[in-house]
């Protein structure tokens, strides 16, 4: 068995940081209806509080459109020279976090 970690800061009713051994989210919601902006992408989870029934579905954040192509013709050749891949960067969490910090300090005072 590995070793986990899991804690979750509460900003603002309905707004919560969650830490992990693998990053940071953040989750915007309530019990029923959340949202989570995580590295792997945007979960959006629906449930009924108490009964355990719910629904969650991830939507990545690399952008589908290169996929949804190759699927659709996949008999067409690439670019002699495709751009490279990017990479999400650091910075889009720094400023989710700010935003959140700076959404909580505002509730606060």
């Amino acid at each position: 068995m590995g070793f986990r970690y899991r804690s979750s800061i509460r900003l603002a009713r309905g707004l919560r940081i969650n830490l992990s051994k693998s990053g940071a989210s953040l989750s915007v919601g309530r019990p029923g209806a959340t949202v989570n902006f995580g590295k792997r992408g945007v979960r959006t989870m629906v449930g009924l509080p108490g009964t355990g029934i719910s629904y969650s579905e991830t939507k990545p954040w690399r952008h589908q459109a290169a996929l949804e192509t190759r699927e659709s013709f996949p008999n067409l050749t690439p670019a002699a020279n495709p751009a490279p891949a990017r990479r999400s960067s650091g910075l889009v969490w720094l400023a989710l976090l700010g935003f959140a910090i700076g959404i909580a300090a505002a509730l606060i005072w």
